[in-house]
């Protein structure tokens, strides 16, 4: 039976491959091969070189360098290879994937319902229909203490898409964009699709991966243009607190020329003692920031794809001409769910809340069970819905049939082919120390990964010391 869950891991994997889905630290293509005494490795599937792209008639089929230098995203690439392998009829354990794994309140569902039977099928205004950014603005006043008018409030298909059409709406060729790592891993890639700098400042488990001020101070330059900042934060779960944000608030009102996007998509999966702030409440920061928020999160509206964008009118005018250009305005059924959602009351009402208690007991478990492995270090989150845990110690052991564990990649990938749980590696959001889990998913399935993880790492422990 093992020998057929193996060939069933290489045969999905290869087919992940023959997709196109990629491995975000090289041009080529995720695979499985054998190499060694390692197993099932990810591997590089040799890209064609130039002359290759040219077909019998002599047609130029290059891709443009700002796409060959783009890396697909990791969490994609291996949410993608775990469902593909659970569909193989490999009994995976996804905790790949932040995407909550409740059902989308049955009252927001019914709106999007209601919408295409009542006709509202047709397209939208482009920056979202007045109805939802009315009550945007509501819901930022009253939650937020932000005064918006609804020409200050851009709709979108997703928070994705309102960062990077902030990105590119603020950002020049060869302008510096701060991200603290770790990072939600579209930033850095966002900002080389506007010809910017990604400038990456480390943090510590040991400071809850919060962000240094003066580690901020010491990166500034002339060409600072953006400070990307997420709280509660993907991959770690940290949130800052007030007075962190306003040390920071004080050293970006010194440059002129300093922006900031602030990702606020997790706001309402927060746990108590600790309480959101929104950056742009902050004093003198309101003109500089572009507040980020949207309806996958809290609401469990992934599949609606609806964000939106916050911020000054010239910037939010042209971020909105580049949606024009590009995918129109938003799903007018989703609009009409996220009109919905925020009628559910100050941070989604009872029906959130009841998520977010199961989010805490979940995470409860988890800090406390895999807290107690030898070795292992956590940060206990204060929002959203990972663990990011370092496994760093773990590093320079060999498993048996597998091979060498050298980094967060290697290590990932050993849990998914011997032990069939699915977790991102920390390389993908800027730390190789660490590896995420997200834990949207069900007590039972956490209890069975943990029984996973602690017998995976039971015989690594017995060739290095922890």
């Amino acid at each position: 039976m093992a020998s057929q869950s193996s060939a069933a891991v290489i045969s999905a994997a290869s087919a992940v491959a023959a997709r196109g889905e990629s491995h975000p630290d090289s041009k080529k293509p995720i695979g499985y091969s054998k190499s060694g005494n390692t197993s099932s490795r990810i591997c590089a599937v040799t890209k064609p070189n130039d002359a290759e792209t040219l077909s019998s008639s002599s047609v130029d089929m290059s891709l443009s360098p700002r796409v060959q230098s783009l890396k697909p995203s990791k969490t994609m690439a291996i949410t993608d290879l775990a469902a593909t392998l659970a569909q193989s009829g490999v009994p995976i354990i996804r905790l790949a994937a932040g995407e909550p794994d409740f059902d989308t309140p049955k009252v927001v569902a019914e709106a999007g319902i209601n919408a295409i039977r009542e006709g509202f099928t047709r397209y939208s205004l482009n920056a979202g229909i007045t109805e939802l950014r009315e009550a945007i603005c509501r819901k930022l006043k009253e939650e937020n203490g932000l005064s918006y008018a609804p020409d200050q409030i851009l709709v979108s298909n997703g928070a994705k898409q309102s960062i990077l059409q902030a990105v590119l709406a603020v950002c020049s060729p060869g302008d510096e964009v701060i991200i603290p790592a770790p990072y939600w891993v579209s930033y850095t890639e966002q900002a080389r699709l506007a010809d910017a700098t990604p400038v990456i400042i480390p943090t510590k488990i040991s400071d809850n991966f919060l962000l240094d001020p003066k580690d901020l101070e010491s990166k500034l330059t002339e060409k600072s243009r953006l400070l990307i900042l997420c709280s509660p934060s993907n991959p770690t779960g940290s949130v800052y607190p007030k007075s962190l944000l306003e040390e920071i608030a004080r050293i970006i009102a010194k440059h002129p020329r300093l922006m900031v996007i602030s990702d606020e998509i997790y706001e309402h999966i927060i746990y108590a003692p600790a309480t959101h702030t929104s950056f742009a409440s902050l004093p003198d920061m309101y003109e500089r920031t572009m507040t980020i928020n949207g309806f996958s999160k809290a609401f469990a509206m992934t599949g609606w794809r609806l964000g939106y964008l916050a911020g000054p009118k010239h910037i939010v005018a042209a971020c909105s001409k580049l949606q024009g250009q590009v995918t129109s305005g938003a799903s007018s059924i989703s609009q009409k769910a996220g009109v919905a959602a925020l009628g559910l009351g100050k941070a989604g009402g009872e029906t959130v809340a009841e998520m977010v208690k199961a989010y805490r007991e979940r995470r409860d478990f988890l800090v406390k069970s895999l807290g107690a492995i030898e070795g292992v270090k956590i940060s206990e989150p204060q929002g959203a819905f990972y663990l990011f845990i370092d496994f760093s110690a773990y590093y320079g052991s060999k498993a048996e049939g597998f091979g060498l564990i050298s980094d967060s990649s290697s290590l990932a990938l050993y849990f998914l082919d011997k032990f069939q749980v699915a977790m991102v590696p920390g390389d993908a959001f800027g730390d190789d120390s660490c590896i995420r889990i997200s834990y949207a998913t069900s007590l039972d399935v956490l209890r069975a990964a943990v029984e996973k993880i602690t017998k995976a790492l039971k015989p690594l422990r017995a060739t290095i010391s922890v």
